[in-house]
């Protein structure tokens, strides 16, 4: 294994628990996962219409990364 792909994969891991950890912070849109893990953190945080914003863009660009990151390593393992 390269350092390159040494290099993507351990970005990979890091933006996958990213990615659970901030679609876990969305609020909810009814019952589910979000309403069961702090149901009451959620109300007091999502109160503010730009919090949810900036909490979508980052969500928006972590998915991005994150899916870099798997097409680079699937070119990389082509090779």
């Amino acid at each position: 294994m390269s350092v390159v792909e040494t290099i993507f994969s351990a970005v990979l891991v890091v933006a996958s628990l990213l990615m659970i950890l901030l679609v876990l912070l969305h609020k909810g849109k009814g019952g589910g996962l979000s309403d069961m893990f702090g149901g009451g953190v959620s109300t007091s945080l999502g109160g503010s219409s730009v919090v949810e914003r900036n909490l979508d863009r980052l969500t928006i660009g972590i998915g991005i990364v994150w899916f870099a990151c798997i097409v680079a390593l699937g070119l990389l393992a082509r090779v």
